[in-house]
């Protein structure tokens, strides 16, 4: 009872810390983007677009840097690198409300550079632990929550604070640097992984370049294949938190507040709650194959709730939500459940470090690609056409790809049986 009681706190302490850190992040990089900065734009591309594309690239080349930079940290330089980003950036939109546009677009290039690296910095206080889906899953509700409720943030700062586009979002960052450096503190006094959890879920250490390489040349196919199923899943998640005003506004909902967190609170909870069960599934090779039916599952919901709205059997609001739940019940294991189930069902010697950031850095590279393509090649179509028209492709390629993926993991894990029982039997 006493080691249950033990857990239980181990698990209150460790969501908190690690749900607030990032949730903090948030403050300092998506604010911006509940303005609207109506009537600008330079160089033929609407002004918001280049905001979106500069952070984005900075966030971009963030998550190459971190191929290296985060698979290769060592537990005594973390606390150091996360308050250190989170400050730069908060610098750099300080530059943003100075200097005029267009010149301050390159400001939320620099503020997106080290807010890339975050991510990576956070989940490494979590992985490989028992608890680690749990952990997992609330750390990955964070930026489906704190998205919402920063622009609902924002927008208070703009419409009732009354200051201007370009400050309202240092503004809104200043609001979350206490709280950044206690949940900094907080992670900090999380305890490093015990004996049991190494030997269920396999000891996490730095990897080299040498071993990423290898890494990668062993897995080639299915991470190929989840990979361009991310950068599909970044694109159509990152439009939908850029221009979540846009679309919103688009089905009827001009005037609400309020609206960006109460349709992403459902999601969170529903996501929370399903993937928070995996924690229970002890069987690394068994967890590790239901990731693959949740994408499948997701990609799903996705194509059934687009066609109904479209057929105007569910309501947008309905739409929105199914639709999301959809997305981040595919987008959030990728975010390092499904790669510390990895690791554990294949023995891997490394960190979800570095699978996760290079993921991330091609999804972030496609999420530019597609808004030059929207800007450019699609100028006419809406952002909701634009929107359900991404929504489709994401999910057609997410089946194809969950599927492929999962027929190869299990032979890749039979002949890996197969192998270690004639090594034993000779």
């Amino acid at each position: 009872m006493q080691k249950k009681v033990s857990n239980i706190n181990f698990i209150l302490k460790a969501s908190i810390a690690a749900f607030g850190a990032y949730f903090c992040m948030y403050a300092f990089r998506k604010p911006f983007s509940v303005a609207s900065f109506e009537g600008l734009s330079f160089f033929g591309i609407d002004y918001k677009i280049l905001l979106i594309i500069a952070q984005v690239i900075g966030y971009t080349i963030s998550k190459f840097l971190g191929i290296k930079i985060i698979s290769e940290m060592k537990q005594n330089q973390r606390i150091h690198y996360l308050i250190g980003f989170i400050l730069l950036a908060e610098l750099a939109l300080l530059g943003f409300a100075l200097v005029p546009a267009p010149y301050n677009i390159v400001f939320l290039f620099l503020n997106g550079l080290p807010l890339g690296m975050i991510w990576g910095i956070v989940f490494s206080y979590i992985e490989g632990r028992k608890a680690t889906e749990i952990l997992g899953v609330i750390l990955c509700s964070s930026f489906i929550i704190s998205s919402g409720v920063v622009k609902s943030i924002g927008k208070y700062v703009l419409d009732t604070l009354h200051f201007s586009e370009q400050w309202m979002p240092f503004i809104t960052g200043l609001f979350f640097i206490i709280p950044l450096l206690l949940f900094s503190y907080l992670l900090e006094k999380i305890p490093s992984p015990t004996p049991s959890d190494i030997l269920e879920k396999s000891e996490r250490k730095p990897v080299n370049k040498t071993e990423r390489i290898k890494l990668f040349k062993q897995f080639f196919l299915p991470l190929t294949l989840i990979i361009l199923f991310y950068v599909f899943l970044t694109i159509i998640r990152d439009f939908r938190d850029n221009f979540a005003r846009e679309i919103w506004d688009a089905i009827g909902y001009q005037n609400s507040t309020s609206i960006y967190s109460i349709s992403e609170i459902p999601i969170a909870v529903i996501v929370l709650l399903i993937l928070g069960a995996f924690s229970r599934i002890k069987n690394n090779k068994k967890a590790f194959a239901y990731y693959h039916h949740i994408l499948i599952l997701g990609c799903v919901a996705i194509i059934t709730s687009t066609i109904a709205f479209q057929l105007q059997i569910i309501s947008p609001i309905l739409w929105m939500v199914v639709s999301g739940f959809g997305m981040y019940i595919c987008y959030v294991p990728f975010n390092g459940l499904y790669f510390d189930r990895m690791i554990a069902t294949f023995k891997i010697k490394g960190n979800v470090g570095f699978l996760i950031y290079i993921a991330d850095a091609f999804g972030y590279l496609g999420s530019v690609c597609i808004l030059l393509y929207k800007n450019f090649g699609q100028p006419e179509l809406s952002w909701l056409d634009f929107f359900v028209f991404c929504m489709y492709s994401v999910a057609i390629i997410g089946i194809i790809s969950g599927a492929i993926s999962l027929t190869y993991f299990n032979n890749k894990y039979k002949a890996a049986m197969t192998v270690t029982n004639l090594s034993y039997e000779h």
